[in-house]
């Protein structure tokens, strides 16, 4: 059997929730689903950028404060946008992107972002029709 995904959600732990809501909702552009509340305390946030969906959470400690996180691992969104007018509101916005927007040899535009907590975002327009011969 082979599996058929429909969607690929991505859960990541950050230590700083508000800093890390901030950056996904305002500098990146991912709207807010729903705060996630243990006790008065906000523990979580559902995000949501199209069909992108992306769950943060508080550390809590317990694995201790300086592990290494983002270390090896990459997530990308691909879009219809314009590649280099999300990149300009990214950086409109105070974020710092790891590379400019470029093309790509298989025909997709696209660039990357780090987080606050190190995971690097990469932002890629769909690839382009390969030109029939």
């Amino acid at each position: 059997m082979t599996l058929q995904g429909n969607a690929l959600s991505v859960s990541l732990t950050v230590k700083d929730l508000e800093q890390s809501l901030h950056w996904y909702h305002d500098v990146i552009g991912f709207t807010v689903n729903e705060k996630h509340e243990r006790e008065g305390k906000l523990v979580a946030v559902s995000l949501q950028a199209g069909n992108a969906r992306l769950l943060i959470n508080q550390d809590n400690g317990a694995k201790g404060w300086d592990r290494a996180k983002g270390e090896g691992f990459s997530m990308m969104i691909t879009t219809d946008q314009k590649i280099d007018d999300i990149a300009k509101g990214i950086v409109d916005a105070g974020g710092t992107l790891s590379t400019e927007p470029a093309d790509m040899p298989w025909g997709a535009r696209m660039f990357r972002v780090r987080d606050p907590d190190g995971f690097l975002l990469t932002i890629a327009s769909e690839r382009a029709p390969r030109a029939q011969a």
